[in-house]
């Protein structure tokens, strides 16, 4: 069930994107993102769909492995698109059947959203596949460093999140295991009603519960054995620096994130015209 989930789970390849620093794939991550919710047409979609799939090929990263981070929300994606098909009610009818009516709309509505969320999930994946959880929690620690000022405990922050990444993996994989041992004890969890599913994975969350609790106790005794005191000023076996393939990096995400908004806000006619020489009478 949660076997081929990737979010978390690191990757490792010598690619120019997983030598480049922890702080800069942050930030750049952070403008991906917030440039997808920009994204209006589908010539933008296509725009940072080519994006995406060169910042794959340069990290040496297999397809698959990006594409399975989806499947951890496909339920949510395929959700929220039924619900936008059927509840959007303005624009050009195309089917009309008792109390359900598609629109035109609504189809083009759902199908920018699905690109979306899946272009947004995938690119926040390579964070976590082409950077280790302890470079994750150094970067995060490094630019939240300035909230020390105002008494902000950043180290411990730093050091949750990096636990919490760590353990995604784990809990996958404890997972996996508690289902094959219910399996092998005959129990089924692909037949019957929702609500019998969702039954049959009590016995699955209890052992989960359970174990999680008794490795979170094991890493604190362990933690407590070693005099961890996060309070404490540490010091770092590799110091991050910024270099020449992280400035190429920030320049071509910066490009990407200004002709995203050149093409929302100045050049729209621009997307549309595409979007009509592609699609035809199919857009708006």
């Amino acid at each position: 069930m949660f076997r081929d989930v990737s979010f978390g789970q690191y990757y490792p390849t010598n690619s120019v994107v997983h030598r480049l620093d922890a702080r800069v794939k942050l930030v750049l991550t952070l403008m991906y993102v917030i440039g997808i919710f920009f994204v209006k047409s589908y010539f933008g979609f296509m725009l940072t769909a080519a994006v995406l799939i060169a910042i794959i090929l340069i990290a040496k990263l297999p397809m698959v492995s990006v594409l399975k981070s989806v499947k951890g929300v496909l339920f949510i994606v395929l959700f929220t698109a039924i619900l936008n098909l059927f509840l959007i009610k303005d624009g050009e009818v195309l089917v009309h059947w008792q109390i359900f009516t598609i629109t035109k709309n609504g189809v083009h509505t759902t199908i920018k959203m699905v690109l979306r969320l899946v272009l947004l999930i995938s690119g926040a994946s390579l964070l976590s596949l082409t950077t280790t959880p302890v470079e994750l929690a150094d970067g995060v620690e490094s630019l939240m460093s300035p909230l020390k000022l105002v008494k902000v405990p950043v180290r411990d922050i730093a050091m949750i999140m990096s636990i919490a990444l760590r353990f995604i993996p784990t809990l996958f994989e404890e997972t996996n295991k508690i289902i094959s041992a219910q399996k092998a004890r005959g129990a089924s969890f692909d037949t019957g009603g929702l609500f019998a599913r969702a039954k049959a994975l009590l016995p699955v969350l209890i052992p989960l519960f359970v174990n999680s609790f008794r490795r979170a106790d094991e890493l604190a005794f362990a933690m407590d054995a070693r005099c961890y005191n996060a309070t404490e000023k540490r010091t770092k076996m590799k110091k991050a620096k910024i270099g020449l393939g992280d400035v190429i990096a920030a320049l071509f995400m910066c490009s990407f994130f200004v002709v995203i908004l050149l093409e929302r806000y100045y050049f729209p006619t621009i997307g549309i015209n595409i979007d009509q020489m592609i699609f035809g009478g199919l857009v708006q």
